[in-house]
């Protein structure tokens, strides 16, 4: 079982299907509207819009559980991004990524250890994992490393399929 096995409903209801993405590299992302990294939404936009012929999808999942900074309903959090960020890439449901009710997406993802050798709870907003075409997380990233960071960069173009 990989990260494009587990079940999430997508922002705008119904399922986001993930294994859709099977093939492709998956930059997930856990996102807020009301966060001091809230711009890096327009870095991760560019990911999207520079990688994604080449194999890359940006999938954002809105979390609220840190310092409530993701307040808002679904369509809140859809206008949002697209008003303010133009973004085009998927979005999930609003899920808890740490504690007891860790959606299971994000069960498949913290084990993973950053460069500093940080593994296990998510620490705050726009921490990025990076997952192979075949399903293993192979990445984690700050959440202060911008989208378009050399060192994110070269992660990616490892991973994609084309």
């Amino acid at each position: 079982m990989t990260v494009f096995d587990t079940e999430i409903d997508a922002l705008t209801g119904g399922s986001a299907n993930l294994a859709q993405y099977r093939g492709n590299a998956l930059l997930v992302v856990n996102v807020a509207s009301r966060c001091g990294l809230t711009p890096q939404y327009a870095g991760l936009q560019n990911l999207h819009e520079t990688y994604g012929s080449r194999g890359l999808v940006v999938l954002g999942v809105p979390c609220n559980q840190f310092a409530g900074q993701e307040p808002g309903s679904a369509p809140d959090i859809a206008e949002f991004c697209e008003v303010n960020y133009g973004v085009t890439f998927p979005l999930t449901e609003k899920v808890d990524v740490n504690g007891p009710d860790r959606h299971p997406l994000y069960a498949a993802l913290v084990d993973t250890a950053d460069a500093e050798g940080h593994a296990g709870d998510v620490r705050w907003n726009f921490e990025k994992f990076l997952v192979a075409p075949d399903g293993t997380v192979v990445g984690r990233f700050s959440p202060r490393m911008e989208p378009d960071s050399a060192e994110l960069a070269a992660a990616i173009e490892k991973v994609l399929p084309r």
